[in-house]
């Protein structure tokens, strides 16, 4: 699968080499430019950019113009970034067609979190729908389970507890934390019920139940070794 191309675009090259380093170490491909002018330029040559992330305060043409000229040509997702926190700027650009709008200082984390929900609800990025090993083929859109290409029935807890499992797949986890996660925190009943799940889910999936493995004392854990 081809990376995502990402333009990124500051006057700032301490800033640049920030963002690429995180967008980077998530398997985006980093195009990178220092002014509105160069970053047209590299828009108009580089036709499958993603997403771009537009600095308000650069030389030669600004991030609001930069944005006007960009709009003129395509719908691609844009995250301003500024110095400033003021509500006439957020304004001014969702009025031009600003997706996101983040302040400086911010967290490259959260930048990168922002950019990965922006792409997904762009349709770009597309979430991994199913989680395949040991035989087990789990399809989170088609909410569906096959055990050696044989459909079987689960319920709604036993499907969240058997993605759990998979998604941790070789980590010992306790039933606080199962319950957390998959009854979510507003459960009060009995960690029992976990066990309960967990039986009912074995049987369904035959010998392949062997891989969720009691952890005397303290939970379970799924692992195909």
């Amino acid at each position: 699968m081809e990376k995502l191309k990402i333009l990124v675009v500051d006057d700032e090259s301490r800033m640049r080499k920030l963002v690429n380093d995180f967008l980077s170490k998530k398997n985006f491909e980093v195009l990178e430019a220092a002014d509105g002018i160069e970053a047209v330029d590299i828009f108009l040559e580089h036709k499958d950019i993603s997403l771009i992330i537009l600095d308000v305060m650069m030389p030669r043409m600004d991030g609001w113009d930069t944005c006007k000229e960009i709009r003129s040509y395509s719908k691609v997702p844009i995250i301003m970034l500024t110095a400033k926190s003021d509500e006439r700027d957020e304004l001014l650009g969702f009025g031009l067609g600003v997706d996101e709008y983040i302040s400086k200082p911010f967290s490259p984390k959260i930048l990168v979190a922002r950019v990965e929900a922006l792409l997904r609800r762009s349709g770009s990025l597309s979430e991994d729908s199913a989680i395949s090993m040991g035989g087990i083929v789990l399809d989170k859109t088609a909410h569906i389970v096959t055990v050696d290409n044989q459909v079987i029935e689960l319920s709604f807890k036993e499907f969240e507890l058997l993605a759990y499992f998979m998604e941790n797949k070789g980590i010992a986890l306790s039933r606080e934390k199962i319950l957390n996660n998959v009854w979510n925190y507003d459960y009060f009943g009995d960690a029992r019920t976990i066990d309960t799940h967990v039986k009912k889910l074995r049987s369904k999936m035959g010998p392949k139940g062997d891989y969720i493995k009691t952890i005397w004392g303290m939970g379970y854990k799924f692992d195909i070794v």
